[in-house]
């Protein structure tokens, strides 16, 4: 199972779970949500050498440490 098919689960539970209830901002908290899990996984993943992480994420260090902080990964 890909990616996107796993999303596409998860959501789905997601919205299994909410019982018809309507989500406000479902966008912003999805994408804030799979951000801050990717910039976790790919820190781990170079054991938190931001560099590596970065250019595993394909961005610059410096937008890398501005997430970070947005997420409250930086110390």
């Amino acid at each position: 199972m890909g990616l996107k098919e796993l999303v596409r689960k998860h959501i789905d539970q997601y919205f299994e779970e909410l019982d018809g209830e309507i989500p406000q901002g479902l966008y912003d908290l999805v994408v804030g949500q799979v951000e801050h899990a990717l910039l976790e996984a790919a820190l781990h993943q170079s054991n938190n050498n931001q560099s590596k992480a970065a250019e595993m994420l394909g961005i610059s260090r410096g937008t890398l440490r501005t997430r970070m902080k947005l997420f409250g990964l930086l110390s």
